[in-house]
């Protein structure tokens, strides 16, 4: 099994979480969005995923794009332990909170909307930064609000789950970015924890092999 990614790639970040909380073996292949142009875009790279973006997983003949869409995959071949514990309305919640930070939140702060808003579009830095802060505040509070009606040690009960996973890269982006955090004690609260969990920390960007200082 191989996952294709980038160091820094939020969606990279939670498929080494979900790899690494399944103990599943796989081959890390480096594919830098900076370097030659975006590698992401190369014609090598396109085949194994069209749309230019990471993760792609290739596991013999299924390859897949989408983080998501892998750890779902993961989740159904290797059940054991499960990323969507308990009863219906637990996976629900764990669900719809994944989709809160995978799908509304991290699609307007990546890195090709940011190149995009500089390039295309001109804005200052002072500008960049004001976008960044206010798709993190409009997610972050909400998610609070959420993590009040769900949350135990994790973000739903007390058992880590995929929207530990989707939480892990958005705090990681969130303080890279230099977002106020203060006013979340209930999302600090839990990333502290899982900070400390050792599939969390080998998954951790620093940890990669093609990390940069």
């Amino acid at each position: 099994m191989e996952l294709y990614g980038y160091w820094r790639s939020s969606a990279s970040y939670r498929a080494r979480i979900a790899l690494n909380f399944k103990n599943i073996d796989y081959n890390y292949v480096p594919v830098h969005l900076l370097k030659d142009g975006g590698q992401q875009h190369q014609q090598a790279y396109r085949q194994l995923n069209p749309n230019g973006l990471v993760p792609t997983l290739v596991d013999g003949q299924v390859i897949l794009h989408q983080s998501l869409a892998i750890i779902e995959y993961l989740e159904e071949k290797y059940p054991d332990p499960s990323l969507l514990p308990g009863k219906p309305k637990q996976r629900g919640a764990i669900r719809a909170l994944a989709l809160d930070l995978s799908s509304e939140l991290q699609p307007l702060i990546n890195l090709r909307v940011q190149q995009y808003l500089k390039q295309q579009l001109k804005v200052t830095d002072e500008q960049k930064q004001e976008w960044l802060n206010h798709w993190f505040a409009e997610s972050f509070k909400a998610f609070e609000k959420n993590l009040e009606e769900v949350s135990g040690r994790y973000c739903v009960g007390d058992e880590f789950s995929l929207a530990d996973v989707c939480l892990v890269p958005q705090m990681y982006s969130a303080q890279r970015f230099a977002v106020e955090l203060k006013e979340y004690p209930l999302l600090n609260a839990i990333y502290e924890r899982v900070q400390e969990l050792p599939w969390v920390k080998d998954a951790h960007p620093a940890k990669q092999p093609d990390a940069e200082s």
